[in-house]
């Protein structure tokens, strides 16, 4: 996954801005035909990179994870082997998935997750009971139906596969001249992950899973609110870069922005004051005993700190890509990356595992202030002051959502179970922060009132 990141990263980004320029430019018609071709193209790309994977498996896993011996080491070979066949459907998944959003499709490509993730929980359960094999299996199973389920959508949009081979083209010379660079940014991120998964490794005994477990949590934030939104915004930001509509696209930057702040500022502070009570009630059972909780928390707590400028790095990135500057993005990214290992060892070494994270979090916070200077000298001034009084609002709503929420949190802890406890508390968390930015007048609600009534109205 790690190693498909990088090319996937590239083709996810680069296919929005670029179909959208083929459809102004040529017609729909040429658009088709440049997906079936890029299709092809990567085909033979994954090929090459599988054979490449399946000879180089166990010195790519030593690369990643240097800590790992005898059983542990043998296990993740056999798993890494099997799982790369799944880079074919990857691939394909990507397009479409970008295809179907810029036909302002997002139900289907959302919708999918459901039963691929079904198929996996099943093979958790077989395989606790039978071959532990299935685990990795049941995940390939899981990406081959993802990819049977959305090509129906696909084709109701007016897509037909043709096999077209000529990389000679001049659109997939553009896409690749587009995609390098993010591939290469990308990859500096992977490096990231690389250098916190060696470190973790060797700082303590299941330094990596606490690692991963923390990055889970907090990848789920990311995910419902950063990726969910900067999707549905992505292809209006091409559009108005493709238009050379500089207001519009200023405006939809400043959307974003709000709208992602609005939810993930209130889920960064509620992530902090509960980091222990959510990881336990999320994985504390088992295997997974009070030195496990306690790593997994410092991890989440100190990872929740630059969730928000990591939402809003992801926006500027876009917009970056959106006018197809794409060696911005890995400029910055190549300074995060120094920042981050230069950080790793420093903080590593006083607060362990929870260094790591936070080595993460300042990086990704210094090089969102840089990005966002950058942003500023291309496209000029775009209101951030009405941002940063509004995010102001919403930090506010947040430190008062987060003592009522702690202190009904304690009462109910004295009367009903921890895990219960924390339900009821984020349940009234939440009512009082949204009453909070409704009373205060945030204009960002009204952003995410009038699309959630228009995608509820489409559907």
């Amino acid at each position: 996954m790690v190693i498909f990141g990088f090319i996937g990263a590239g083709i996810s980004t680069g296919y929005i801005p670029m179909y959208s320029n083929i459809t102004k430019d040529f017609g729909e018609e040429e658009a088709y035909r440049f997906t079936n071709n890029l299709i092809n193209t990567l085909l033979i790309l994954c090929t090459i990179l599988i054979i490449l994977g399946l000879i180089f498996t166990k010195p790519l896993v030593k690369l990643f994870a240097s800590g790992f011996t005898g059983e542990t080491l043998t296990l993740a070979v056999n798993f890494t082997r099997i799982s790369f066949v799944g880079i074919y459907f990857t691939t394909i998944i990507l397009i479409f998935t970008a295809f179907l959003q810029i036909k302002n499709n997002y139900y289907i490509p959302a919708l999918i997750a459901f039963p691929a993730n079904l198929i996996i929980i099943i093979s958790i359960f077989l395989s606790k009971s039978a071959n532990i094999t299935i685990l990795v299996i049941g995940t390939l199973i899981a990406s081959a139906i993802q990819l049977l389920l959305i090509i129906p959508s696909v084709r109701k949009e007016g897509y037909k596969y043709k096999f077209l081979l000529d990389i000679k083209d001049k659109h997939i010379k553009t896409m690749v001249y587009i995609a390098s660079p993010v591939i290469i940014g990308v990859s500096v991120n992977q490096i990231n992950t690389l250098v916190d998964r060696t470190m973790g490794s060797r700082l303590a005994e299941g330094g990596i899973s606490a690692l991963n477990y923390a990055t889970m949590i907090n990848g789920f934030v990311y995910g419902i609110f950063v990726v969910s939104i900067s999707t549905v915004m992505y292809p209006m930001i091409s559009k108005m870069a493709s238009e050379n509509n500089i207001i519009g696209l200023k405006k939809a930057i400043l959307d974003s922005m709000g709208a992602i702040n609005l939810l993930v500022i209130p889920a960064t502070v509620g992530a902090m004051i509960f980091a222990e009570p959510i990881v336990r009630l999320l994985f504390g059972r088992g295997a997974f005993n009070v030195n496990a909780i306690a790593m997994t928390s410092q991890g989440l707590f100190f990872y929740s700190i630059g969730m928000v400028a990591y939402g809003m790095r992801e926006v500027v990135s876009r917009t970056f890509y959106a006018l197809q500057d794409t060696k911005t993005p890995m400029i910055n990214g190549t300074i995060a990356m120094v920042i981050n290992v230069a950080l790793n060892i420093l903080l590593s070494k006083v607060l362990g595992i929870g260094g790591l994270a936070l080595a993460t979090s300042i990086s990704s916070i210094i090089c969102t202030g840089l990005v966002f200077i950058s942003l500023r000298k291309k496209i000029g001034a775009f209101g951030m002051m009405g941002l940063i009084i509004s995010s102001g609002k919403m930090l506010i709503s947040s430190l008062i959502m987060a003592v009522i929420a702690r202190f009904t949190y304690s009462l109910l802890l004295n009367h009903i179970s921890a895990n219960l406890s924390l339900i009821f508390a984020t349940i009234t968390g939440a009512s009082v922060y949204f009453i909070l930015v409704y009373l205060m007048k945030v204009k960002d609600v009204e952003v995410i009132v009038r699309v959630l009534k228009g995608k509820i109205l489409k559907w």
